[in-house]
C-alpha cells in the first residue's frame, strides 16, 4: 500500500515512514505549502490542512500537525512551536520553566482522507516527558524540531538529541510505537473494512 503525505518537514516524513514500515505501507512526500489557521488546537489545524490538501490533490492523503505542551505554563506553546522557537528559542523556554515543574508532552494529530470517507479520520498521539535544564545533543534525522534537544521522554535519561540511532530506535519500539499517531493510523488502515 502507498500513502501520500503532504508535508515540507523531512523529520516528520522520516518518522511516519518508520511508523508505517511495519504495516508494509510506503509513504511518499507531497511537498506542498499548506496554509495553517491560527489555532492552538492541533486537530483543528490538521482538519484545515487535510481539507486543503485533499481539495487540490484529489487523492488519498495524510497530513499532520504537532504541538509541544508544557504543563506548568498551561500548555504553552501548544501548536505555536515554530513561533516560540523563532521568538524566544530554546533558551527562552528554559527560562520560562526555571523553578517550575518541567513535565511536558508532544501531541500530534495525523489526519487521513480519501474518496470513500465523508470526513477525515483523526489519530492523536501523546508522548510525555520532561524538559532538560539545558539543550543537550544535536539535531538528527529523527528530530522534527530543535525541541528534541530539550525533551527527555518518560523512561529515558537522555534528550532525543542525545540518543544514538540505536537508542532512539529502542526507545521508539518500547514507548513511542504504542502511542504514535502514525501507528494508530497504521492499525486502522490495515484493518479497515
Amino acid at each position: 500500500m502507498r500513502i501520500s503525505y503532504a508535508t515540507q518537514n523531512d523529520g516528520k516524513l522520516i518518522s511516519l515512514q518508520r511508523d508505517l514500515k511495519q504495516y508494509n505501507i510506503v509513504v511518499s512526500q507531497v511537498n506542498m505549502d499548506i496554509p495553517e489557521p491560527r489555532s492552538s488546537d492541533v486537530q483543528e489545524i490538521a482538519q484545515a490542512k487535510i481539507q486543503y490538501a485533499f481539495d487540490r490533490l484529489k487523492q488519498p492523503i495524510v497530513v499532520s500537525d504537532a504541538g509541544f505542551y508544557i504543563h506548568s505554563l498551561k500548555g504553552f506553546p501548544r501548536a505555536f512551536v515554530n513561533f516560540a522557537l523563532e521568538t524566544i528559542d530554546l533558551e527562552g523556554m528554559l527560562t520560562l520553566v526555571e523553578g517550575k515543574e518541567r513535565t511536558c508532552e508532544f501531541r500530534e494529530c495525523l489526519a487521513y482522507l480519501d474518496t470513500s470517507l465523508s470526513e477525515p479520520k483523526y489519530f492523536i498521539g501523546h508522548v510525555p516527558g520532561t524538559i532538560a535544564k539545558q539543550p543537550r545533543g544535536e539535531m538528527q534525522d529523527h528530530l522534527w524540531s530543535r525541541l528534541g534537544l530539550i525533551f527527555i521522554p518518560d523512561g529515558a535519561d537522555k534528550t532525543l538529541g542525545e540518543m544514538t540511532g540505536e537508542e532512539y530506535t529502542a526507545w521508539r519500539s518500547k514507548w513511542r510505537d504504542k502511542v504514535a499517531a502514525g501507528h494508530l493510523f497504521g492499525e486502522w488502515i490495515t484493518n479497515r473494512p
